[in-house]
């Protein structure tokens, strides 16, 4: 997804894969067999990326690519190695197909601003690192790959994080403080993009006071 975002908005804002961040990581730099593995999977990332992005075709090796670079995030993440790292499952390769398939390019063409996982600053800082999927001009947007097309009160929760986040440090990269009007959550496996008006939860007269208690709830959760 984010491979084809590049290609539909060419000025996209984009950071450093963080499967290429786990390769400084102590799990792989002390283990020779796993940083071989893990280089050589970003390198041929990269090729497939370049590739795509040249041609738009979109075929099985770049899948094999994503697959792979999605097995290397939870070592940065988290400092966990998934035991299937480097391996690709057909099945997988051809659900990925599909997801992709479903994709309305009106729904993601940027008429602005196009930022790829953009992180908070200061607000990322202090939950020890976030990011969320897309800010495509107002709208920030998670991705959700889930089973049944239904809203979630957690996926709510998670995007008022992103929001409140967003209000304590912007958007990395960015040296204007963009508005942000709507939260999105998409559903990759129906096509839809289900949004909501943050004016919804900041014209609560306590929002602000929720900010200030998010805030210092944070910074005692990471310091303990």
């Amino acid at each position: 997804m984010r491979f084809y975002l590049e290609r539909i908005n060419p000025s996209a804002i984009t950071s450093q894969w963080i499967a290429e961040l786990s390769l400084g990581h102590e799990l792989v730099k002390t283990n020779s067999s796993l940083l071989k593995k893990a280089e050589n999977i970003v390198s041929r990332a990269k090729e497939a990326h370049s590739g795509y992005a040249k041609s738009g075709k979109l075929n099985d090796e770049l899948i094999k690519s994503a697959i792979h670079l999605a097995q290397l995030d939870p070592i940065f993440r988290a400092g966990v190695v998934d035991p299937n790292t480097g391996m690709a499952d057909a099945g997988d390769v051809t659900d990925l197909k599909n997801l992709i398939a479903t994709v309305r390019p009106d729904v993601f063409k940027a008429d602005e601003l196009c930022v790829l996982n953009p992180s908070f600053g200061e607000g990322s800082d202090l939950v020890g690192g976030a990011d969320t999927d897309l800010l495509i001009d107002n709208m920030m947007i998670d991705i959700k790959t889930t089973k049944n097309l239904r809203l979630e009160r957690n996926h709510v929760n998670q995007l008022i994080g992103y929001y409140v986040l967003f209000t304590i440090g912007g958007i990395d990269n960015l040296d204007v403080k963009p508005k942000i009007d709507t939260l999105g959550i998409y559903y990759s496996r129906y096509g839809v993009l289900y949004t909501i008006p943050v004016k919804f939860f900041t014209s609560m007269p306590n929002f602000p006071s929720f900010v200030k208690w998010f805030k210092k709830t944070a910074d005692e959760t990471f310091i303990a």
